[in-house]
């Protein structure tokens, strides 16, 4: 069977966040799925089967289904648009629908989707102080202008927000310690946020629960942040930029849009480069 490998919110033509898209008539079975995500390789594989309105969309990392990933998802768009041409498309989650919009500009192209609503509350002292220790980091290396935070836009992140960039750039932590936390507070991501400007933000995200390191590009997790900014009256101008993926060696470009109306959906937008297609 096909996997399309895609790098999503690449940086022109390097960079972005590998993602695996399986198109076929049916999906395959549950532990088909989880062994073609595994044998991919990559942190998601987004899995599209036809529905009455659009598609039925599943999404597996190597260890676990989860349910919105945002850089498979602009990922499927852009195989989307290379396939059946640019549009907007409808996609069925299994928690939520949302529409992905595949573009083709002279043989390039780029997607954008529309988050699920989001919703956010402040982290508990307790979850705040276990994930300092995870990563090496002290109460005094918070930027409280952006306090912690739980943030949801389909799937649910940690954010600590950091007041240094080289307290930010020196991130490591054990990854079976940090699956067991992720694990116990039924996260996706934790997302680490270093604010340049109101607008620019570089951000990283341990992705420890799917069992990855690190991720280099995470539309679901930005488009939860950008909710979480909209929560606490942030200055975002309707539009954040985001660097992910650069101090991994793999710099992505996501881009976010938000109005004001609280909980509203987010549109997440950037680049996809096609990587190879090989026969599963």
């Amino acid at each position: 069977m096909s996997i399309i490998r895609i790098a999503a919110f690449s940086d022109g033509n390097i960079g972005g966040n590998p993602a695996g898209v399986h198109i076929s008539e049916q999906h395959p079975s549950v532990p088909e799925m989880r062994s073609i995500a595994a044998e991919v390789g990559y942190s998601e594989t987004a899995f599209a089967e036809p529905s009455e309105d659009g598609w039925h969309v599943r999404y597996f990392s190597p260890e676990s289904e989860v349910p919105f990933c945002g850089h498979a998802t602009i990922a499927l768009g852009g195989a989307l648009a290379k396939r059946n041409g640019a549009g907007i498309y409808s996609l069925a989650l299994n928690e939520a629908n949302i529409t992905v919009e595949g573009f083709v500009q002279a043989g390039s192209y780029s997607a954008a989707l529309q988050s699920p609503n989001t919703q956010s509350k402040p982290a508990d002292p307790e979850t705040v102080q276990t994930a300092l220790r995870l990563f090496g980091y002290e109460q005094q290396d918070l930027n409280l202008n952006i306090p912690p935070a739980f943030a949801n836009a389909g799937a649910n992140h940690l954010i600590i927000s950091l007041n240094s960039r080289s307290k930010f750039r020196a991130m490591s932590y054990d990854l079976n310690a940090g699956r067991t936390f992720m694990h116990d507070l039924e996260l996706v991501t934790v997302m680490l946020v270093y604010s340049e400007t109101k607008q620019l933000f570089h951000t990283r995200n341990p992705f420890a629960s799917g069992g990855v390191y690190e991720d280099p590009a995470t539309g679901a997790a930005s488009a939860a942040f950008a909710g979480y900014l909209r929560d606490i009256n942030w200055p975002h101008a309707g539009t954040i930029n985001i660097v992910q993926g650069e101090d991994m060696g793999s710099r992505s470009i996501i881009r976010a849009e938000l109005t004001d109306a609280p909980g509203s959906s987010v549109r997440v937008s950037g680049s996809v480069r096609f990587m190879d297609e090989s026969e599963q």
